[in-house]
Parts: C-alpha cells; sequence; structure tokens
C-alpha cells in the first residue's frame, strides 16, 4: 500500500520595512518641506522625552506607511510629511527604519502632517477603496480616517498660510476648533499647534509649530542655545551696571564683591582693568 504526501504550499509571509519601497520615487514638492519637518522634529523633543522616558517612540518625515500589501508594494502605502508613533522602539529589530508597516507593528500614529503644495485637493481625497480606478489609490483622508484611524490629521497649505486639523471622533474625522490663541489642542500631547512666522533655515515665512499647553513656544535647540546666549549677556551687563553703580557710591572692591556674590579679582578687572 502507497501513500501519497500532500504538499501544503503556504503563502509568502509579508514583508518587512527591509523588503519594501522606502521611495516612490517623487521629488519633495517644494523647498520648505524639509526644514518644515526638521522643525516640528526638533522642537518637540522636549515634550516627547517626558511623555517616553524609555525612549520608545518614533517620528516619520516624509517615510512611508505601509498599510496594505499590493503589486507594486508603493501603491498601498501613504508617505505624511510628518507623524508620530508612540509606544514603538526608534529602531526595528536593531535596523534603521526604512518605512513603518502597519502589519507588523499594529500600533497607528498618533498625528501625522501633510505639507500641501497646491490647494490641498490631494491631501482632503476621501476616495474609498472600492471607488477607485485600476491602478490609483484610494484617497489619502480616507485612508487616514478608515483604515489607519489616526487621532489627529493636519493639513498646512503652504501657498495660502491655512492650517486645518482634524480630530477622529467614533470613526469620522470632525474639524478641531482652535483655542483663543487660535491654535489647535492636541490634548493627548499635551501640545498646542499653531502657525508661526519667523525666520528658520534662512527662510522668512510661516511655519508650522508646536506650543505647550500654556501657550509657551516651544524651541529648538538652536534657538534654545541662543535663548542662552542672551540670558548669560544680559547676566553680565546687570553685573557690570551694578558693579560701577556700587563704585560710583564709594564702596571698596571687596565691599563689591560680597555685595554681588562675585570674587575680589572679578571686581578688581572690571574696576581697574589696567
Amino acid at each position: 500500500m502507497s501513500q501519497t504526501s500532500d504538499i501544503l504550499n503556504l503563502p509568502p509571509p509579508f514583508p518587512d520595512h527591509t523588503q519594501l519601497p522606502d521611495s516612490d520615487g517623487t521629488f519633495v514638492k517644494n523647498f520648505q518641506e524639509h526644514p518644515q519637518s526638521i522643525i516640528l522634529t526638533d522642537s518637540i523633543g522636549q515634550i516627547l522625552q517626558k511623555i517616553h522616558p524609555d525612549g520608545q517612540y518614533t517620528i516619520g518625515q516624509d517615510c512611508g506607511i505601509y498599510w496594505r500589501e499590493t503589486d507594486p508594494p508603493e501603491k498601498g502605502a501613504e508617505a505624511p510629511d510628518w507623524f508620530y508613533v508612540p509606544n514603538v522602539p526608534p529602531l526595528f529589530d536593531g535596523k534603521i527604519r526604512r518605512s513603518y508597516v502597519l502589519w507588523r507593528e499594529f500600533i497607528t500614529p498618533l498625528i501625522v502632517l501633510e505639507f500641501a503644495s497646491g490647494e490641498g485637493t490631494e491631501e482632503r481625497d476621501q476616495t474609498p477603496l472600492s471607488r477607485i480606478e485600476s491602478g490609483t489609490k484610494p484617497g489619502k483622508f480616507w485612508v487616514y480616517e478608515q483604515i489607519m484611524r489616526i487621532p489627529y490629521y493636519g493639513i498646512y497649505v503652504i501657498n495660502t498660510g491655512k492650517l486645518e486639523v482634524y480630530h477622529l471622533v467614533n470613526g469620522f474625522y470632525y474639524p478641531l476648533e482652535t483655542n483663543d490663541r487660535n491654535h489647535y489642542p492636541i490634548d493627548r500631547l499635551g501640545v498646542e499647534l499653531g502657525l508661526w512666522y519667523g525666520n528658520y533655515q534662512n527662510q522668512t515665512q510661516l511655519w508650522l509649530r508646536w506650543w505647550d499647553k500654556d501657550g509657551n513656544l516651544l524651541l529648538t535647540g538652536q534657538e534654545e542655545a541662543q535663548k542662552e546666549r542672551q540670558r548669560a549677556n544680559q547676566l553680565e551687563q546687570d553685573q557690570l551696571n551694578a558693579i560701577f553703580r556700587l563704585s560710583q557710591l564709594g564702596l571698596t572692591i571687596e565691599q563689591i564683591s560680597d555685595s554681588l556674590s562675585l570674587s575680589v579679582e572679578q571686581v578688581q578687572k572690571i574696576v581697574n582693568p589696567d
């Protein structure tokens, strides 16, 4: 009696971030996109460090979020200009992320931001998967709302300087209202999102920026350093003024140093520089 063995043909496993394209081959649409992403990432770091003292979060800048396996693969991905995912490691299996793959990690981003070069038509597209034509993708808005279910979605239309933010409520996006500072409160991050006019990386224009819940602008590392230099310069100037004022009142160098908690040598160099 002979026996035959049926061969079980298993489907290939879903690919991971190392096996999926990290670009769709399109150009960055304008010169503001990269510095805009950087200023958002740089300034929110202090907040994220408090939320994640273990460092378990990741930020994507113009990187793909794969939500559906397709051929070609990039048809099943969206690439927000900026997004934040909580409670995931910054590296995946010890490797730098090439993309973010939802079917591998299952944690959706908390917020995605799109910097629209046109009028925002593509970013507001709600065409569902069931109504697309062959070779096209469903609408970005629909994917974020109905498939990824991302709690906050922001669209910044660069040409008009208009910002709109949507909040996911009961499975659907509703426009988020601004507060009295004209900022959008992102409560789950403890921050506000709004527009700021100023110079960054040699470009003076409107920028998308973060504020804390009290309305204080969250500074970049460079802005923090500049603020510290200004504070040190002001302190030095205040000390100089106090030394000259006390000297004119007839106090000795020793009395001045005691009054200002400075060393005799420090006061001596200012009063008698020669």
